[in-house]
């Protein structure tokens, strides 16, 4: 029997078949499961109220999941608390009355002012990780050195009852959030206090990372300390080498080579990239008008290598550029109305799927009237076990297929394309050989 080794879309196959065009027994893993044209995520940050309270209600009615980025320490009956971890805050500040914020001092500086006991230090901390992030570290370390002439000088009032942060997610507890994940959607680390990562040092930066997914672990299982977001959006290169060894997934920026990300501050046309795969973030905010986003849609809709992943914040006047709730369903209701075309899942469960695919061999043999397919790959099961799509062409006078597994058994009905008759069914990697026979 003549076989050949064929790589298509980064997949090694491991065919019976004399051609790559045309044959029988060819299989391949489809680019988006269910054999979809595009992807789309519908993800969250911050956890307000009303993310919960108003939009995931709808997304439930549609049957559409979400990813939610959340700040754990923020959350009801959370066992670990934003937290400085150095010297005393009141050594810091003595010493910033002699020395200016250069280098060597700034990132402890930074990571101790959002803790000083006081009302509005948190800002001067953003605004400096801004500065810092944007590659302004001069500004940055004025802005640090303001901040503390200020609490020397004792402009700042003592430390209220609540952060806006916390009155944002009053209400919300780890059952709550038990109850939803249990409903299909996904809960990912936005860290513990929702800091600029880029102005943190090292011991802080791990807290942030490490407690986060501590806490979700804890609460919600393995499953759910997959994904991260480093907060504001941050592509720091030194944060997010800390974040990945800690994360699989980030949406601020992930490390394979066959993905293009396009960030939502990133203007150029999806279209125009030619790669594997392309990450399309858009962010809503206020200003953004509901056919705009709904272009969003059929632009992924019409390609076939598109990821669209969406960013929400507030809802119903809770959270930052809060939308409204009755938009969001049109918008929904306008995403699912293309669901043939797109696959709407987690952005989780998108970045696992890619990864399966690009790192599968596929091993096909035909005898007779039966098709041997084996998939295998050698990523973690317990982190990756999403079923992948596989589209086995067969003989045009198949009119009815059985997909044995095991002792599991499907009919399937083929589909036709330009290139012959095909069936499209789901397989985890590493769970056997499948059969593959005519009624």
């Amino acid at each position: 029997m003549n076989k050949i080794v064929l790589v298509c879309a980064g997949v090694f196959v491991l065919s019976s078949c004399a051609t790559q065009q045309r044959s029988i027994g060819e299989t391949e893993i489809t680019k988006w499961q269910f054999g979809k044209r595009g992807a789309v995520s519908i993800t969250y940050d911050d956890g307000s109220l009303n993310q919960f309270r108003k939009a995931l209600p709808i997304m439930n009615n549609l049957k559409i999941p979400a990813t939610f980025f959340i700040n754990t320490s923020q959350i009801s009956g959370s066992q670990y608390k934003g937290t400085f971890i150095g010297r005393p805050v009141k050594t810091i500040i003595a010493e910033t009355a002699a020395i200016p914020t250069n280098k060597d001092n700034f990132f402890e500086r930074s990571s101790a002012a959002g803790f000083l006991g006081l009302n509005g230090t948190l800002e001067y901390h953003i605004k400096a990780g801004e500065q810092f992030d944007e590659g302004n570290p001069g500004k940055a370390y004025k802005i640090i050195d303001e901040l503390y002439e200020k609490v020397r000088l004792g402009d700042f009032p003592s430390l209220g009852r609540t952060e806006d942060g916390v009155l944002e997610t009053e209400g919300i507890t780890w059952d709550t959030i038990r109850s939803y994940a249990a409903q299909g959607h996904e809960f990912a680390s936005h860290m513990v206090t929702h800091p600029y990562l880029a102005a943190l040092d090292e011991e802080n930066i791990l807290y942030e990372l490490e407690k986060s997914r501590e806490e979700i672990f804890n609460q919600l299982g393995l499953k759910h300390t997959f994904s991260a977001e480093v907060p504001f959006g941050s592509e720091n290169k030194r944060a997010l080498e800390y974040a990945h060894k800690v994360y699989p997934a980030l949406r601020n920026g992930m490390p394979e080579l066959y993905l293009k990300e396009l960030n939502r501050g990133n203007s150029e046309n999806p279209r125009s990239a030619e790669m594997e795969y392309i990450q399309w973030q858009r962010g809503a905010t206020t200003k953004t008008s509901l056919a705009f986003m709904k272009s969003w849609i059929d632009t992924t809709s019409v390609n076939n290598n598109i990821w669209l992943v969406l960013v929400f914040h507030g809802v119903d006047g809770i959270g930052w550029e809060a939308l409204a709730s009755n938009l969001l369903e049109e918008y929904f209701r306008y995403m699912k109305s293309n669901e043939n075309n797109l696959w709407i899942a987690t952005f989780g469960d998108v970045t696992r799927y890619m990864r399966e695919r690009m790192n599968s061999i596929i091993k096909t043999e035909k005898k007779g009237r039966k098709i041997t397919v084996n998939i295998i790959n050698t990523l973690d099961p317990t982190i990756y076990s999403i079923p992948l799509t596989l589209k086995t062409y067969v003989p045009s006078k198949w009119k009815e297929v059985q997909v044995k597994e095991g002792s599991e058994k499907r009919i399937i009905r083929p589909l036709y394309d330009m290139r012959g008759s095909y069936i499209l069914y789901q397989i985890i990697p590493n769970t056997g050989k499948i059969e593959v026979t005519r009624i």
